[in-house]
């Protein structure tokens, strides 16, 4: 398991389709990530205020709460606003990226993402590109 400063690296991820969870779930997982999930944005963005994460992953379409409104809200969270985001996304337009990168996110992708770009962007944002 991957540690900060004497804890588990937590990963929330935010994604309404349950393939597309699990595969994130997984791949996290394995690279040593405790992964926590949230089937909607409203419930991610619950769920974020509410636990202690190093790492959002964030569907951009989904119901309730886009992903867009979701890092919209976290980045005017005093508590939330240094976690970063990594936004995955159906969408593959220059625009799409530039709206994520506007609401706060740190890294869009698009699907389908590969594992191993995946793992290695999530250690990246959470300093833990050496363990």
């Amino acid at each position: 398991m991957i540690q900060l400063q004497g804890r588990k690296t937590r990963v929330l991820v935010v994604e309404d389709g349950i393939t597309m969870r699990m595969f994130y779930r997984d791949v996290l997982e394995k690279a040593g990530f405790e992964v926590e999930e949230a089937v909607n944005g409203l419930e991610g963005l619950e769920r974020a205020m509410t636990g202690s994460f190093d790492l959002l992953v964030v569907d951009i379409n989904m119901p309730k709460m886009d992903g867009y409104q979701v890092i919209r809200t976290v980045r005017e969270d005093p508590s939330l606003w240094r976690v970063p985001v990594i936004t995955i996304s159906t969408e593959d337009k220059e625009q799409d990226a530039l709206k994520a990168y506007d609401a706060g996110a740190n890294f869009y992708m698009t699907k389908p993402v590969r594992p191993k770009d995946l793992e290695e962007m999530a250690r990246l944002l959470t300093g833990t590109a050496s363990q």
